[in-house]
């Protein structure tokens, strides 16, 4: 009867352990993948308080509109500058090349850049950095503008998918030192995809 009982217990225990262990929350893998980034202690940009309560970032849906192709030039002669960031931390850029698309029937162009130090390191030889300010910003999207990950495009063209465009972590939490956006990658239109503002519960 005690063993009964016992793998009773355990039965109740196990499945209200499985119960309690929610699915991750996304319409789409990077979302899910986002996601799971926030609300693991080792690798969430946010204040202890604030992953305590998180369930999921906030997105625009997403849009296949806002995947665009883009025509890539090299600027090769650019000199190294100080890009500015939230803090007096001042990394060192280079303006790797110049990207102009059409997005809602609007010519855009914008400037994309390479972390020196950054690219000395294993995994990101590649790595280029795609900051841009848009319509949404201080209204839908946060003020300080967002960010695109993407890498060296092996021809004269680049796949920018702005469902991906992602929050500054000081947009999240204050210890963090975030490259201020160059006033020359500013759209003038609505970027409604990617995370919206993040707001404190």
């Amino acid at each position: 009867m005690r063993k009964i009982m016992l793998l009773s217990f355990l039965f109740t225990m196990i499945l209200g352990c499985a119960q309690d262990k929610k699915p991750l929350l996304g319409d789409t893998a990077y979302q899910k993948e986002q996601n799971a980034k926030f609300k693991d202690a080792a690798t969430s940009p946010l204040t202890e308080k604030d992953r305590k309560t998180f369930s999921a970032l906030e997105f625009f849906k997403f849009d296949s509109t806002y995947v665009v192709t883009a025509n890539f030039k090299r600027t090769p002669n650019e000199a190294p500058f100080e890009m500015p960031t939230t803090t007096e931390r001042k990394p060192m850029y280079v303006k790797y090349g110049e990207l102009t698309f059409v997005l809602k029937n609007k010519a855009c162009k914008l400037n994309i850049y390479q972390d020196i130090e950054l690219v000395k390191k294993e995994g990101f030889k590649d790595h280029l950095f795609l900051p841009f300010i848009d319509e949404t910003n201080g209204e839908d999207s946060y003020g300080g503008g967002r960010y695109l990950d993407t890498s060296l495009p092996e021809g004269s063209t680049m796949v920018l998918n702005f469902n991906e465009a992602y929050n500054p972590y000081c947009a999240y939490n204050p210890r963090y030192s975030c490259p201020v956006v160059p006033l020359e990658n500013s759209l003038d239109l609505r970027i409604e995809a990617g995370v919206k503002m993040f707001t404190k519960h």
